[in-house]
């Protein structure tokens, strides 16, 4: 086996090995050895050149070097004899660092005498000093940078060092355990990023002779730069963008689908008191629709909750409801009381005659409660002023609502939906129901809970946020995941590209973190309901701002901090169910070290900075960070892949996209524009609508006109 590796060694030789570490062979060349250009291998060889490849003979086959420096040592030469009259002069040898990393063993002699190579990750047994150094052949070249024949499935590129061999990657290594394309804005990472999905879709429809892929991928845009990539209509795709701009679908995350974290950390709850109130209420919206026991269950608990906050207000009188604001305060909860008894009575009606006997009780307790109300208020029925209430009082209405209480006493429940069950509700019910919950806990959790409640308010009212979150952008959970992942293998479209170029910046980490938690939860319960997985791919451009490894000082640092465990989750989790992650980004430092840590792919273009730098040397495996040293100089359209995907880090120049099929992240033509041969004229009238959130054509007029 090793003869036939090395059988031309007199030819291919070009130097000899000096020293030998575990991580790294010095390499002296020969004198003759090509400057530049080495012929030996029957072809013109780039060489020595920084990334290329060398093979030093061992037991096993060869091992596999690739150069990481190269270097002049300035040696003299042995003298002779004392009076032989020689001149010692400055002698250069030139030196090569390697780096070695695996072993090329002959596989098999083909019918016609041509050998057949493969390469097999480390080194058993690494050479000695002085053995040969040689140059690789084309086809050893190929056997080191081309997968095994059966991963052959998706050409990424080419691998200049390596006579052009074609660079292939296998979709399951590639995407099944996650890959971080990284590098500066403007080295390609985009182009990379839509190239590759292209690419391997293309090679699904090729073996399937031109049929859709049952394939998905799901691009998380924030920028709006893929639909351009995929308008040309060879790919199938579909894209999804806030109220359907540009002729797109209709992108919503309904705050129905927001778990109960998620919207305490939107509204920024206070963990203390507003949380466990806004977890309550959630429960009871989403209770709300279901079964007559559990809508029963609900009521009872709220009326409890009433009679909770009477005690402790009949154990304090008549501090607690004489003078101002104390006498207003019992009678605001008189009223939410009667609005309560008029909201269960017509909520009840709905289950027929199983709830009559609890809504009968609840009307009960209606004219003691009005009576108390009524008595106490000042004249002017519209007035919310009360004079001072008496303990007989407070005594009336409590027992009104004990009777009650004591007469529907709660069961046991096994049907109840949690607070983060993605069952419907009216989110504009959402306040409202808050400061019912907060009135039946009673002592300050009314105080606690009005900033919450007002903070809701807020932001229901604003219509860009009510665009996304509005509980109408669809009709259930199965209708909102058909638009995501597909109904049927048939009518799948293998593309989504959901464009969050105009989802408001307050909601833009939730909404993230919603979409990519319930496609993990959809494909987790697809695995357990059908035994199989849903291979999908989660694409997140711009990744450094949604799972950064310290929360944003600018964003809603609750918010962001879901978001990034969220990813951290899939990071960690996703594989197990068919959910693969594909990372893009230009700040690595930035990113959670735990989804990094869990990419076992990576495409590294130009990365110039050098806390950058150094992150990236610390995530590839063993000695190999010495080949990274390239990354600061790397033109657009090359980068390094290395990791689970290729069986060697490799210099690979990716292939071309047509410019129609890039994504539109082209950086802006400032000359030209000067010229006058880019660009349009700015019309601010016609922007200005959207940006105010009107129609273009509603008649106001700007101020002055």
């Amino acid at each position: 086996m090793m003869a036939t590796i090395v059988e031309r060694i007199g030819s291919f030789a070009v130097g000899r090995v000096e020293a030998v570490t575990a991580a790294d062979i010095r390499i002296v060349l020969f004198d003759e050895t090509p400057q530049a250009t080495a012929l030996n291998t029957g072809v013109p060889t780039a060489f020595p050149r920084i990334n290329a490849y060398v093979l030093i003979s061992n037991e096993t086959g060869a091992v596999v070097a690739v150069v990481r420096e190269i270097a002049i040592n300035r040696a003299k030469p042995v003298r002779g004899a004392p009076d032989d009259g020689m001149v010692d002069l400055p002698f250069p040898s030139r030196l090569v660092f390697t780096i070695p990393f695996g072993t090329l063993c002959l596989e098999v002699v083909d019918d016609n005498g041509r050998p057949h190579y493969g390469l097999e990750r480390g080194v058993p047994v690494l050479p000695s000093v002085g053995d040969p150094v040689l140059l690789p052949s084309a086809a050893q070249l190929r056997a080191i940078v081309e997968a095994k024949t059966d991963e052959r499935i998706v050409e990424v590129g080419t691998a200049p060092f390596a006579g052009n061999a074609k660079v292939w990657v296998h979709p399951d290594k590639l995407f099944g355990r996650h890959v971080a394309v990284l590098g500066n804005t403007g080295s390609g990472k985009s182009c990379t990023v839509a190239g590759i999905i292209r690419w391997s879709l293309e090679a699904a429809a090729a073996r399937k002779a031109g049929a859709p892929p049952n394939a998905r991928f799901i691009i998380l845009d924030p920028n709006g730069e893929y639909a351009q990539a995929f308008s040309d209509g060879t790919i199938p795709s579909r894209r999804l963008a806030v109220g359907g701009a540009g002729g797109a679908g209709p992108l919503t995350v309904p705050g129905w689908l927001w778990s109960g974290q998620e919207w305490a950390a939107f509204t920024a709850a206070a963990p203390g008191a507003q949380r466990p109130l806004l977890l309550r209420a959630l429960r009871q919206l989403r209770n709300a629709g279901s079964t007559a026991a559990t809508a029963k269950a609900q009521t009872i608990r709220r009326y409890s909750g009433y009679v909770r906050q009477l005690e402790q207000t009949y154990a304090d009188v008549p501090q607690s409801v004489a003078g101002f604001p104390r006498n207003r305060e019992f009678g605001s909860m008189l009223e939410g009381l009667l609005a309560l008894i008029q909201a269960d009575e017509g909520a009840l009606g709905e289950y027929g005659a199983e709830s009559a006997p609890l809504i009968a009780a609840i009307s009960g307790i209606r004219a003691p409660v009005e009576a108390v109300r009524s008595s106490r208020q000042w004249a002017s029925t519209t007035s919310s002023g009360y004079n001072d209430f008496q303990p007989g009082d407070v005594q009336q209405v409590l027992t009104a609502l004990r009777t009650l209480v004591q007469a529907h006493p709660i069961a046991d429940l096994h049907g109840e939906v949690s607070e983060d069950a993605p069952v419907k509700f009216d989110v504009d019910a959402l306040p409202e129901r808050l400061h019912e919950v907060a009135l039946a806990t009673g002592g300050q959790a009314v105080a606690n809970a009005e900033p919450l409640v007002n903070r809701i308010q807020v932001i229901l009212g604003d219509s860009s946020l009510r665009t996304v979150i509005d509980s109408a952008g669809a009709a259930s959970i199965d209708d909102w995941l058909n638009r995501l992942l597909g109904p049927t293998t048939d009518a799948i479209e293998p593309v989504v590209i959901l464009d969050l170029s105009l989802v408001p910046a307050d909601v833009i980490h939730i909404a993230v973190a919603v979409i990519s938690r319930l496609i993990f939860e959809a494909l987790q319960r697809h695995l357990k309901t059908h035994g199989t997985p849903l291979p999908t791919v989660l694409v997140l451009e711009e990744a450094h701002s949604f799972v950064r490894k310290d929360a944003d000082a600018g964003a809603n640092a609750q918010a962001a901090e879901i978001c990034r465990q969220t990813f951290e989750r899939i990071a960690r989790e996703g594989r197990k169910f068919g959910l693969g992650m594909m990372l893009a980004s230009q700040r690595p430092s930035e990113l959670s070290p735990t989804v990094l840590a869990q990419c076992n792919s990576f495409l590294l273009h130009r990365i110039v900075n050098d806390v950058d730098q150094n992150l990236v040397r610390r995530l590839v495996p063993d000695a190999l960070g010495g080949l990274l040293g390239e990354l600061p100089t790397l033109p657009s359209q090359q980068a390094i892949l290395l990791g689970w995907a290729v069986p060697t880090p490799v210099l690979v120049r990716l292939r071309d996209l047509e410019r129609q099929q890039r994504p539109r992240s082209d950086d802006p033509g400032f000359w030209k524009t000067w010229l006058g041969d880019e660009g349009a004229a700015p019309d601010w009238k016609a922007i200005a609508p959207c940006w105010e959130q009107r129609p273009a054509d509603d008649g106001i007029a700007p101020d002055g006109e």
